[in-house]
């Protein structure tokens, strides 16, 4: 049986406590969550006089624009040697496999998962995963607070970047009274929430300008308008001159279509295993859970916002899209 939020939290807290050395790490193409819930983490450990050590994988480096501004200088992306020796924080990772560390992951016992994911596999020795919250970074606040570490403007900063990402900028149905209450503290530590703001959703490049246009003028309406999606080839990105990074908010226009039940962004990608497409999905009516769909194609999420990597067609995508929305009407 698992543990109550409440029973994990204080197991959670005491570990945190207890320990000396952590390795921190978060999923792979990390958002602004994941990033602000391990930068926020490592600096109230360090608050505490802890050992920290916060890894991305070089893969994920550099950080798209929206993040570049975030002080990543003491981040690695070696595995430490002394691997064994440390705890293991997952952040924001709803499994293993979500994690470039997933093959050198150390003992079961030293693993702590902190999470929001209602799919969470619940793989630490600690999993503290608590699905009612609006992202990490509002739980690893609270976990400040249970740890007795103050909030600096530091440690803020780098929570409000997470809370604001992952409630859409307090747009999506899991932005609650708390997490406005967070956000008030947040604010009140002496932040400058408007400059967080800017720096995440304005200076936007001409390359993203012009990717937009192309997905929203190849935008699709099926089943009537309930689903509205943009499909997006390699060929774009290139005529574009975008990486494939620049897509983020494409979904969320595409979510505002009236009518709209379901929105869905499907890139082409190509890597070592050949050209496959990854979908991001959202839910406009909060009764489709693109969650199950993307279970469906292997992938994972939220109920509101969720996305799968597959090699099926195009057209076999959208009849799976389709498909999955019929069987949640």
């Amino acid at each position: 049986m698992n543990p109550t939020a409440t029973e994990s939290r204080e197991q959670t807290i005491a570990a945190l406590g207890a320990g000396r050395r952590f390795l921190l790490v978060t999923h792979e193409n990390p958002d602004g969550d994941a990033l602000g819930s391990l930068l926020a983490m490592s600096l109230i450990l360090r608050a505490l006089g802890k050992d920290v050590v916060s890894f991305i994988a070089a893969d994920d480096l550099p950080l798209s624009y929206e993040y570049e501004w975030l002080d990543i200088s003491e981040v690695v992306s070696q595995i430490p040697a002394d691997l064994d020796e440390r705890v293991v924080v997952f952040l924001d990772c709803g499994n293993t496999e979500r994690s470039p560390l997933v093959d050198q992951a150390a003992a079961p016992e030293q693993l702590l998962n902190i999470d929001h994911h209602h799919d969470n596999t619940r793989f630490g020795s600690v999993d503290h995963v608590v699905e009612e919250a609006s992202s990490t970074a509002e739980i690893v606040w609270d976990l400040a607070r249970g740890l007795n570490v103050p909030l600096t403007v530091e440690i803020a900063e780098a929570l409000y970047l997470g809370l604001i990402t992952d409630t859409g900028r307090f747009m999506y149905p899991n932005a609650t009274a708390r997490s406005h209450a967070m956000a008030t503290e947040l604010l009140a530590s002496g932040i400058d929430g408007n400059l967080i703001f800017r720096r995440v959703y304005e200076n936007l490049p001409e390359a993203k300008l012009h990717l937009f246009a192309r997905a929203l003028s190849v935008a699709e309406r099926h089943l009537d308008g309930q689903l509205t999606l943009s499909v997006l080839t390699n060929g774009d990105f290139e005529q574009c001159g975008a990486p494939a990074s620049y897509t983020e908010g494409i979904v969320d226009f595409l979510r505002a279509v009236d009518g709209t039940r379901v929105a869905a962004l499907i890139r082409e990608t190509t890597d070592e295993t050949g050209e496959s497409y990854r979908i991001s999905m959202r839910s406009s009516d909060g009764e489709v859970d693109v969650s199950k769909i993307a279970r469906a194609g292997g992938g994972g999420g939220h109920p509101a916002a969720a996305g799968f990597k597959s090699e099926l067609s195009r057209d076999d995508l959208i009849e799976l899209l389709c498909t999955q929305i019929r069987e949640q009407s």
